[in-house]
Parts: C-alpha cells; structure tokens; sequence
C-alpha cells in the first residue's frame, strides 16, 4: 500500500519557479505511471503532467509544455514537478498521484490514477 505526500508549494511572483517533490512510502513506484495534476475550486481536476514507469516516456499538458519538467528517482522512490516562469493561471492545488496498475501511462486520466497524496498549494501573483 503506497503512501504520497507532496511539498514545495508556496507563493511566488510571476515568472518565478518553484519546485515540488513527491515522496512515496509503503511500496516502490518504480513500476508505476506517475502524475501531476492540479485543481481550482469548482473546476475538474487537470493533468499537468505524467511520466512512465522506469521513465521511458513524458507527457505535458500543453498549457505547461516547455516550462514544467517531470522527473522520478525510483532509487530515492520519489517523483518532482520543476516548475519555471509561472503565471498566474498556475495558480492551483498540486497533486501527485500514482497508478498502480499501469507502467506505461497512457492518455493519463483522472481515473487511471489510484493513489493520490495530500496536495500542496502553489500561488503565482
């Protein structure tokens, strides 16, 4: 049973960067399509970004394409959002999520994802 808790949410300014890490606990995610997704209150959840397991592939929402970058270190069983010259539409509630069932990610669905962690909050100003 995998556990995920994010960090590294904060509030910058416009053009600033920020970057947010996932740690996972209880079981490796090495194997595991991993993802990004963000929220505003009263909208549907966003996939922001995903990334196969083993990283043999990475997608981007093309709102964030060219600015944001996915990684994992599947020997520290982490996953991080690099996140440049933010503006305000980034403005959002951050989550990792993890599916277990699937390595590669796919068309990367809210529904495909079985694990998610708490969020951490990111405000561009």
């Amino acid at each position: 049973h995998v556990q995920l808790v994010e960090s590294g949410g904060g509030s910058v300014q416009a053009g600033g960067s920020l970057l947010l890490s996932c740690v996972a606990s209880g079981d490796t995610i090495s194997r595991y399509c991993m993802g990004w997704f963000r929220q505003v209150p009263g909208k549907e959840r966003e996939g922001v970004a995903r990334i196969d397991g083993r990283d043999t592939g990475r997608y981007y929402a093309d709102s964030v394409k060219s600015r944001f970058i996915i990684s994992r270190d599947n020997a520290k069983n982490t996953l991080s959002l690099q996140m440049t010259n933010l503006n305000p539409e980034d403005t959002a509630m951050y989550y990792c999520a993890a599916s277990d069932f699937r390595i590669y990610c796919g068309s990367g669905r809210v529904s495909d994802f079985n694990v998610w962690g708490q969020g951490t909050q990111v405000t561009v100003s």
